[in-house]
């Protein structure tokens, strides 16, 4: 699939960094570093703009090296990127770590998964199908 990207980054576009990846890498595009402090959240641009085809969405989420070394998180993850934003891509970043975290112009900070996703009509019904499950939700199968 074909997707129109504007690139005024500076960087190479995001691309798969394995045969079978899901998710591209999105790099940093600021003019200064960027010192996050724990528990700071902020808005990070990209330099991307996308053009998604209707039925996408791209998703924005953490990358797992950062999140595991250095505590650095998505706030709302994933995020979502509707077909029909024409803005620059940024990355709502969270530190959950107790350091401050620094980043430089080109750092890649997340991933973007490109998603099909359905559009629903609601149906009202005064009564749903019974199943097994039922309403058990949040702990019901009492197993750690």
């Amino acid at each position: 699939m074909e997707i129109k990207i504007i690139n005024k980054s500076g960087h190479a576009l995001p691309q798969y960094e394995t045969a079978h990846a899901a998710g591209m890498d999105l790099r940093a595009s600021v003019s200064e570093e960027i010192n996050l402090k724990p528990l700071q959240r902020m808005l990070v641009p990209t330099g991307l703009y996308i053009e998604l085809p209707v039925g996408y969405e791209a998703q924005i989420r953490p990358r797992s090296g950062l999140a595991y070394k250095h505590g650095i998180s998505i706030v709302n993850s994933p995020g979502t990127i509707d077909a029909d934003y024409r803005g620059e891509l940024k990355v709502l970043l969270v530190n959950l770590s107790d350091t401050d975290f620094k980043i430089n112009n080109g750092d890649r900070i997340a991933q973007m998964v490109i998603a099909k996703h359905e559009t629903v009509s609601w149906q009202p019904v005064e009564e749903l199908t019974e199943t097994s499950r039922g309403e058990g939700g949040y702990g019901h199968t009492g197993k750690a």
